[in-house]
């Protein structure tokens, strides 16, 4: 069953990350992937977020979880059109916008991924001392 929720979850991602990249490439007319690192960088922002909130809040099944962190966000997500844009731009002598590419995308990445954990973790704080203070309101 988890691998219906992965595959159907895929399908969406994977869609999601084309017509995303193309409303973004229509406005970017540079040799910097900019659509690419954008929804890197939106992934990694969300698998975090949804790592550390959403699937501990217990809201959902996990193979739901498992769909959208591995089948959404994983499609969603792309190592290799990163490896392939920074090759391409290698090949054609642009070392300056690779190595700004590789570096935005290894930084930016890690730094999205940290606030979505902060984030997620924020939240999820929060959320567990709303339960705590209605709770305590019903005892009394």
């Amino acid at each position: 069953m988890v691998y219906i929720f992965v595959g159907i979850a895929g399908i969406l991602g994977a869609l999601s990350r084309y017509y995303l990249g193309l409303s973004i490439s229509t406005g970017w007319q540079h040799d910097f992937p900019f659509a690419t690192l954008a929804i890197n960088l939106i992934g990694c922002f969300v698998l975090s977020w949804l790592t550390m909130y959403i699937s501990r809040l217990n809201i959902l099944h996990p193979y739901l979880v498992t769909g959208i962190g591995t089948g959404f966000i994983g499609s969603f997500t792309t190592f290799s059109t990163f490896s392939v844009e920074t090759v391409k731009l290698i090949h054609a002598s642009h070392w300056g916008v690779a190595l700004l590419y590789v570096l935005s995308s290894l930084w930016g990445g890690l730094f999205m991924s940290w606030l979505g954990f902060k984030v997620g973790d924020s939240f999820f704080k929060k959320q567990t001392q709303r339960t705590l203070r209605s709770k305590g309101g019903q005892n009394s």
